[in-house]
């Protein structure tokens, strides 16, 4: 594989891209429009000159990098790509209407990825042509930095298609971990409802935010605590994980808290609202 594509240019997006350009790759992003492209490229060239500033990388160095990345708003500029890896939101909708459209452009060789933290692999190969070249690609934020990738099988990804995909996290530097497909896959089976447990015991008045995160980070270790991580990942999309949890597994364990839906509906997301269980 040489020529990698990424589709969406948000966090997520752009964190993949960086990957595969600091590893030596050509890389393909692509958005819904200019503007969100423009974006991106901006927070990808001010993270590589974070790296020059550190001394991580030359100022030539940089220059060659960003040589490999070509930005477009045309779905069709990925027609070329050995592998496209979908970044876009977490709407089962909206990634197999864009899965449908990678396929009828792209050669029936390209492998086809979603960096999905939760949704159904096979339901989103089933907008394709070749099910069997689907697989699931799952990056942790910061994507340069998180050495964790899993790697989930629908029920018809071959084994080649695995094998190959396997290969490439290798070379880039991360460590794959395979999951045959379930709801939330492994990180976020364990986790998110760690945190939705962690919303539970605030809404209840059990302790404040402040210290169920300080209890779990001296009592378990954890480096964040669970409220100030799900501030991190985005309420909203705790909230979607959790909502695809309950749904596929319909045990009420998976319920999502009622405080959690109430933030969200309210706009209080986290970070990137600089508003949810901590002020930012």
């Amino acid at each position: 594989m040489e020529t990698i594509g990424v589709v969406g240019a948000g966090t997520m997006g752009c964190g993949i891209v960086l990957v595969f350009l600091n590893q030596g790759f050509r890389v393909v992003l692509n958005d819904l429009n200019e503007t969100l492209i423009n974006k991106g490229v901006d927070n990808i060239g001010r993270y590589l000159s974070r790296s020059v500033e550190k001394g991580k990388i030359s100022g030539v160095e940089k220059d060659e990098i960003l040589s490999r990345l070509t930005a477009s708003d045309d779905i069709n500029s990925l027609n070329r790509c050995d592998l496209v890896v979908e970044a876009v939101t977490e709407d089962m909708e909206v990634k197999t209407g864009l899965f449908k459209k990678l396929d009828e452009i792209c050669s029936n060789e390209t492998i086809l990825a979603s960096n999905t933290s939760s949704l159904s692999i096979t339901a989103v190969s089933n907008a394709t042509s070749r099910p069997d070249k689907v697989i699931g690609m799952h990056f942790f934020n910061p994507a340069p930095v998180n050495a964790l990738v899993e790697l989930i099988k629908g029920l018809n990804t071959s084994s080649d298609t695995y094998d190959r995909v396997f290969d490439l996290v290798i070379k880039i530097g991360k460590t794959p971990v395979s999951v045959q497909e379930s709801p939330g896959f492994i990180v976020n089976r364990l986790l998110i409802p760690m945190i939705n447990e962690a919303v539970y015991l605030l809404a209840e008045g059990v302790a404040e935010a402040s210290e169920i995160d300080k209890a779990m980070k001296l009592g378990a270790g954890h480096p964040m605590g669970p409220l100030a991580l799900a501030d991190f990942i985005g309420l909203d999309v705790t909230l979607a994980i959790m909502e695809n949890l309950h749904n596929e597994l319909g045990d009420d364990k998976y319920r999502p808290c009622p405080l959690l839906k109430k933030m969200v509906r309210g706009g209080m997301l986290g970070k990137k609202t600089k508003l949810g269980f901590f002020t930012y």
